[in-house]
């Protein structure tokens, strides 16, 4: 058991699997207390804190009053928030199971489908950091960390609305992070730096594509500084988990 994050408390949305779930285990690894939270698969965070010291939340992020009650849990439970991350997200397979193989092109998607993905990985990122940042800027302290994805992805052909609403959600977060400068509060990114093997890729996959895919893992030690007291200060980052090396600090793209 690390010290790195002994006493902190945070929360990771989306934590019953993939980047989220490895995440989360890591903080409890380094003594945080983790508030673990999804939408609809309540086993599967319930079996993350079933091996570490934290609390399962079944909260759709998209909704102000599963957001509220994810907060009132941190506090009730744990007293204070010192770090969010903002993992949870819907991806590609709401448009379509092939599009690893099939691109689908923007006006082929389904209105509603479109509205789903955005609402998830763009709303749901601003009303948890909304509803967090009062208290830590009470504390004088706080870390957020939103999960984002590679340039490239974002432009891809095949791949809107989740390559435009992880575009947004670093423009968001450039933002915040100079709204928030000077307040002992940081916004940074996190990304793992190519695709990974997590719920959002389709279990049918080609084998010389799957076997490409990055483990979750990948995120777990940049996860765990950008969280530490060794990354007070740092803000506006843009950290790519295989890239990143300690002893160099952020690797910046």
């Amino acid at each position: 058991m690390g010290t790195k994050l002994r006493e902190k408390v945070a929360i990771v949305t989306g934590g019953g699997r993939g980047i989220g779930r490895r995440i989360a285990e890591a903080y409890a690894e380094e003594g945080a207390k983790v508030v673990v939270t999804a939408a609809h698969e309540l086993s599967e965070i319930q079996n993350v804190v079933a091996r570490i010291n934290g609390v399962a939340v079944q909260a759709d992020v998209t909704k102000d009053k599963d957001v509220a009650r994810v907060v009132e849990t941190a506090l009730s439970h744990f007293g204070r928030i010192d770090i969010l991350v903002n993992n949870a997200a819907r991806g590609m397979r709401y448009v379509s199971e092939e599009f690893m193989t099939s691109p689908v092109s923007f006006w082929q998607c389904e209105p509603d489908v479109w509205r789903t993905i955005m609402d998830t990985n763009i709303n749901g990122v601003f009303l948890m950091t909304r509803a967090v940042v009062p208290h830590m800027l009470q504390q004088g302290a706080g870390k957020i960390i939103n999960i984002t994805i590679n340039q490239e992805t974002m432009q891809r052909p095949g791949f809107s609305p989740y390559g435009p609403s992880k575009a947004a959600l670093e423009s968001m977060s450039s933002i915040w992070a100079k709204d928030l400068d000077g307040t002992g509060v940081t916004v940074n990114m996190l990304l793992p730096g190519g695709p990974t093997d997590t719920g959002m890729i389709p279990s049918g996959l080609p084998e010389a594509i799957r076997k490409n895919l990055l483990n979750p893992d990948v995120v777990a030690p940049a996860a765990v500084y950008l969280a530490s007291d060794e990354a007070n200060g740092v803000t506006g980052g843009r950290i790519v988990a295989i890239e990143w090396n300690r002893d160099h600090g952020l690797a910046k793209t």
